[in-house]
């Protein structure tokens, strides 16, 4: 049985088609492999774990708990859209919370996996906002609040995201080389797979003369997409 990656599916109520394609994704296509790796941006935003009575999050995390049940393992990674995802909603998906970057042996061959924006250095802006949802002390003030406190906090940020984005080049935006081959030498020249970057593609590094393959998965804006691997190797497939 194969392995299947997604990535920036943003799920979210206003986007009720992409909700209903993931969860036919889930109960076709995923109910016969053997593991099933979301690498971040499940949903739009994640305003904490105590959310999980929302509708959209229950219905998520419905399907992916009847998807581990049938067999198909489960592993989730945090995006930097759903930083605050935690340790209750992995478990009430009867899945497994991955660290960013992991590295994992797939089917005899390494495999680094990463969500990808610690990757795109080059927006400075970008790396420098990064740290502030990620501290501790910020996610501790953020958690207290109230849950509607917390969306409307969370889509104004959204906003304010999406406004920057006009202003800057897309090459900006993409994961910087430089970045891409020195995670490659520090894990020992893996094959990487991330997401975050909304470009699909399969890319080639040389690195210190080791041929590294690096695949960029599909955001289910569109049609959405998700990588299928296995013993012969890995192959982009559309949702």
């Amino acid at each position: 049985m194969p392995t299947l990656f997604i990535s920036d599916l943003h799920l979210a109520p206003e986007r009720p088609q992409t909700t209903g394609q993931f969860l036919r994704f889930i109960r076709s296509t995923a109910a016969g492999a053997d593991a099933l790796y979301i690498l971040g941006d499940l949903f739009e935003y994640w305003v904490g774990d105590d959310d999980l009575e929302d509708p959209l999050n229950g219905t998520v995390s419905g399907a992916l708990s009847a998807l581990a049940d049938s067999g198909t393992k489960v592993f989730l990674m945090r995006g930097n859209r759903d930083v605050l995802l935690g340790s209750d909603f992995a478990a009430r998906c009867h899945g497994t919370l991955l660290e960013d970057p992991v590295l994992i042996n797939l089917y005899g061959t390494p495999t680094l996996l990463s969500h990808g924006d610690a990757l795109c250095t080059d927006d400075v802006d970008y790396q420098r906002f990064r740290l502030y949802p990620r501290d501790p002390g910020n996610q501790q003030k953020f958690l207290a609040q109230s849950l509607e406190a917390r969306r409307e906090q969370m889509r104004g940020m959204r906003a304010q995201s999406e406004a920057s984005k006009q202003q800057k080049t897309e090459a900006i935006m993409d994961v910087a080389p430089a970045a891409v081959e020195a995670l490659l030498r520090q894990h020992g020249y893996p094959r990487l797979i991330h997401g975050h970057t909304h470009r699909p593609a399969q890319h080639l590094h040389q690195v210190d003369g080791q041929a590294c393959e690096r695949w960029v998965l599909n955001d289910w804006y569109d049609s959405g997409g998700y990588l299928r691997c296995d013993a012969a190797g890995c192959t982009a497939v559309l949702a």
